[in-house]
């Protein structure tokens, strides 16, 4: 089954009060037009204040090739506001980018049982600001050290470095998501800790320049996405427990 996609580039939810109805805010609006990741903004702040001394300098190139950096890192660092769609049972995309995966697991490391996996690479492009997929507590968060192999190789899920969030739903099913550093990301950054509360779409963490996150879900949870589907974090159901 395909992904019901609600909206498209938050054009029409912004507009159509009705559709709004359907769906919530997961953390509170930002009060900027353009609010960045924090983890982004020292590189910011350090790419404008070279820009700076270089215009002082009157060392027009390097001030435009500073002014160029600036802006890229605000552009790979952006993290916009998302609308959250309330349906029961329905399971958010923990991250923007491409659907390269879609399977039935038979045993790994992240799951007690056999579960359905759904692996999304997320290029330099796209927003790096990962989001919790369903509601739940934290049963554990484990970081494991690894290689660093292209994340669209189906090996770096295991060999990578990669950090594992398990989650518990309040009717009790387990969901695993794996941040899995790549090639260029080897940076990854998780804010949460075992005992914490989320609620689907929250932001809980990111990895810096793109790379690949791995959803593990019960054997019987309704896959609603297919390999090649382009996602959202937090508003494309990717999922619906049943």
């Amino acid at each position: 089954m395909r992904r019901h996609t609600p909206w498209k580039d938050g054009v029409r939810l912004w507009w159509d009060s009705d559709c709004m109805e359907n769906y919530s805010w997961s953390d509170p609006p930002g009060q900027t037009a353009f609010p960045v990741a924090k983890a982004g903004r020292p590189l910011i702040l350090a790419a404008a204040f070279v820009t700076l001394i270089f215009a002082l300098l009157e060392m027009t190139a390097l001030a435009l090739i500073g002014m160029v950096v600036a802006f890229c890192f605000c552009g790979f660092f952006r993290d916009p506001d998302r609308v959250i769609p309330d349906q029961t049972g329905g399971i958010v995309s923990p991250a923007d980018g491409k659907v390269i995966g879609v399977d039935t697991i038979d045993s790994t490391p992240f799951f007690d049982n056999r579960c359905q996996k759904i692996s999304i690479f997320m290029s330099v492009f796209n927003v790096h600001v990962n989001r919790i997929p369903f509601d739940g507590t934290v049963a554990k968060v484990q970081h494991h050290p690894g290689k660093f192999f292209a994340a669209n190789l189906d090996k770096a899920s295991l060999q990578n470095e990669h950090s594992a969030l398990f989650l518990e739903t309040p009717d009790s099913k387990p969901i695993c998501v794996v941040q899995v550093a790549g090639l260029i990301a080897r940076r990854i950054i998780c804010y949460v800790q075992p005992g914490m509360k989320l609620t689907k779409g929250q932001r809980y963490g990111l990895i810096c320049f793109g790379s690949r996150l791995d959803v593990y879900l019960p054997s019987d949870t309704e896959i609603m996405v297919a390999v090649g589907d382009k996602v959202k974090a937090g508003t494309s159901l990717i999922g619906q427990f049943v």
